[in-house]
Formats: structure tokens, sequence, C-alpha cells
């Protein structure tokens, strides 16, 4: 369920409650995940990703020109390609330091971009995202902690921060989702655990000037102690994890 943040916003907001609001969006997200295109294991993911949510969430519409900051495989990528269809563009950026790690990044990124006639292939720095123009959305999914993995200098989740910030359109909007850390352990567990104090991830965005808008319990999972690491086979697959939007004024 989406949590207003405040009283005022929710005063502010349509008069329908949060619960009939999502009920209502989700319908209109069925026709990215019955796209053809999308291969028989994106579809097996779906009943743990929740993808139409996850769209009504972050307010994709048609036509709208959005990023998907390290695509990873695609699965996100080709969800937004359909749901903003043919009138609207899909940038899916994957970082060079991925692709020098792991050559799979990289042929993974070619075939989307031949595959979908609206998603153009972005590769670059870790740390200075930049998409050939301003962006509606960005949506990053289980990525922010890698930010502050060892290999990556101190001061990497700052400065990508604040290209993310520089990449949307005035009013445009930043989706986060990632596994949750032990409040209080801000970014320490990120190497360790491959876990993110969501603390830390407002604290870095309002930085850079970000306002955080809203909260989703969609991948809430109280039962993760959000103490192993995410690849352990006991918890892989079901960890606690939080959903933050984002909006740049404007």
């Amino acid at each position: 369920m989406i949590r207003p943040l405040t009283l005022a916003l929710l005063m502010l907001a349509v008069p329908a409650t949060p619960l009939a609001a999502k009920q209502a969006a989700v319908p209109s997200y069925k026709a990215a995940l019955a796209d053809p295109a999308r291969p028989a294991a994106d579809r097996t993911r779906d009943a743990a990703r929740k993808p139409a949510e996850l769209l009504a969430f972050a307010q994709v519409k048609p036509g709208q020109t959005v990023g998907d900051y390290v695509m990873g495989g695609g699965y996100v990528t080709r969800l937004l390609a359909a749901a903003v269809g043919p009138s609207g563009k899909v940038y899916g950026f994957q970082p060079a330091e991925f692709i020098g790690f792991k050559k799979q990044y990289g042929d993974d990124q070619a075939a989307i971009d031949a595959a979908y006639v609206n998603v153009d292939a972005v590769a670059g720095p870790f740390a200075a995202p930049a998409f050939p123009e301003p962006l509606d959305t960005i949506i990053t999914v289980q990525n922010f902690h890698d930010l502050y993995l060892k290999p990556f200098p101190a001061g990497t989740g700052d400065k990508a921060s604040a290209a993310l910030f520089a990449a949307l359109k005035p009013g445009g909007t930043l989706v986060v989702v990632d596994h949750s850390a032990a409040k209080g352990s801000g970014t320490t567990l990120s190497d360790s655990l491959h876990r993110i104090d969501k603390d830390a991830v407002v604290a870095t965005l309002t930085k850079v000037g970000f306002k955080l808008e809203a909260e989703s319990d969609l991948y809430r999972r109280t039962a993760d102690p959000r103490s192993a690491n995410v690849f352990d086979k006991e918890i892989r697959g079901k960890t606690d994890q939080f959903t933050l939007r984002f909006r740049k004024p404007g």
C-alpha cells in the first residue's frame, strides 16, 4: 500500500483511499505484462516482483521518456518499453564497470536495444549516469547499495545521486527499490550483505535536491531479520525491501 508521507500530502491527494487508488491503477499495466516480447523467465518472476504495482507506484505513462538505471538483465527495461508504448522512449543504462566485469551485462543490453524500437542502450561510469535527453522518470531496482561497494571510490553514491537529479526534467521522479538493512547501519552493510539502510538513501538523495514524495509497502517482508546476505539461499527472493518515490522540484 502506498503511504503518503504527511497529513498535508494526504489532504491534497485525490479523494480516494490509497488502496482503492492502487487497485484502480494496476489494471492499466496488465498489457505491459502481457507483452509477447517478454521472455518466459521474466514471467516466472512476476509473482514476487509485482511489476504492475511497481509501474503504478512509479506513475509511468504512455509517451513518457524514462530511464532504467542499472538495467541488469533487462526485466524492468522490458516492462517500461511496453508501458510507455511506441510514442515513448526508454533508456537502459548499464554501468561500464559492470560490463567490464561481466560481459553478459553488455550482451543483455545489446539484445534489448535490438529487440525494442523504443529502447536505446546507454553506458557510462556508474557514478556519472547521463542520458541523451531529460527524463520524466528513472527507476532503479536493487542497485542503489552497489554504489557503496568497495571497488567504487568514496563519494560514488553522492556523485551518482547528483547525476540522476540532473538527468530528470523539473518535476520528474526517481523510484528506488532496494534490500533493507538494519536501521542505523547506513551504508556499512552494502558490501557484506548487499543491503542498505533506507534512511541513508533518503539522506543522500535529499541532500542533492530530491524531495521524498511517497513510500510503498510493496516489497515489505517483516519476517526478514535483515541480517543475512541477500544471496544466501535461505533468504534470496524473500528479503525485506523498501520502495521510495522522490521528486525533483519544478
